[in-house]
């Protein structure tokens, strides 16, 4: 089993990235193997592309992009499968993760329970962090995620208390494991909705840009992915948007959330993104495809 090694003290990066000296000449981090954990938003689902497994590239593909550059040895599987609850994501994909020997483990999951099951934040912290103890036992680097603010978002944002709820014991639970924490809540980024598939629910390709940008920069990883540049994004809010709120709701809402509540509609048994650890293909152009929101 794979382990890490204690980063310098104030690093706040497991396995010593900040320590240059740990590592070989020529290397920008340490890890060798990357696994991710989740639902749709691990998956990549708003991020179309004909090229990638299951036709999705996503921000966990974009960030393994990254990690593998100038790494022959280096190795990414992705467990996502859309549409899952946080306890499914655990049962179903801790196992086939901790048999992989990640040295770097992304998990987001809890959102489905919240948006679609308005689900206890405490009851769920407690699954989750029975969850990121066992994944702590391989001796990977763990990175979780804080839910985004969706308080200027037509419906979701009645979730937004909640919420908020939740990203206190991600917080609590990161440190109580030595684990990282992707901070979606206060990636401002994300509140213009070109960073939104027309579905509201899913990140378009610029969303999932941002949060890959914002995954390396965790875990300190110098990539080059560039900033976005405002002159050619131009911020547009949800609140510009509330005209087409029925119809959002009639056209994506009401059919996502049947799909998810009502037993058997679901496909009986999806099959993960990228069961196996392997190489990553690199795309020539790192920017995202024009957002469609």
């Amino acid at each position: 089993m794979r382990t890490r090694g204690a980063g310098p003290a104030g690093s706040g990066v497991p396995g010593g990235v900040g320590d240059v000296g740990m590592l070989a000449p020529g290397l920008r981090h340490p890890w060798s193997r990357y696994v991710a954990l989740g639902d749709s938003f691990t998956e990549g689902v708003g991020d179309p592309d004909p090229g990638s497994p299951g036709g999705v590239r996503g921000w966990a593909d974009r960030v393994a992009e990254e990690l593998a550059t100038g790494r022959q040895d280096f190795a990414y599987a992705n467990l996502a499968v859309r549409g899952l609850l946080l306890k499914q994501i655990l049962e179903q994909q801790t196992g086939p993760a901790l048999a992989l020997e990640p040295d770097l483990i992304t998990l987001s999951a809890g959102g489905n329970d919240m948006v679609f099951r308005d689900s206890d934040p405490d009851k769920l912290a407690d699954r989750l962090d029975a969850g990121v103890g066992a994944l702590s036992s391989s001796g990977a680097t763990i990175v979780l995620f804080t839910g985004p603010d969706w308080g200027s978002t037509p419906v979701l944002g009645r979730n937004r208390a909640k919420v908020a709820l939740f990203n206190e014991n991600i917080h609590a639970i990161a440190s109580r494991h030595g684990a990282l924490t992707a901070e979606l809540w206060s990636l401002r980024q994300l509140e213009d909705r070109r960073m939104w598939d027309p579905d509201r629910l899913h990140l378009s390709p610029l969303g999932h840009y941002t949060v890959a940008r914002a995954v390396l920069d965790v875990l300190q990883v110098p990539h080059v992915l560039p900033p976005l540049d405002p002159g050619q994004h131009t911020h547009s809010t949800w609140r510009q948007a509330r005209a087409g709120d029925l119809q959002w709701t009639r056209t994506y809402l009401i059919p996502w959330a049947w799909g998810h509540l009502r037993p058997g509609t679901l496909e009986p048994h999806p099959r993960a993104k990228r069961p196996e650890a392997g190489p990553v293909r690199t795309h020539h152009n790192p920017a995202p495809v024009r957002s469609r929101a």
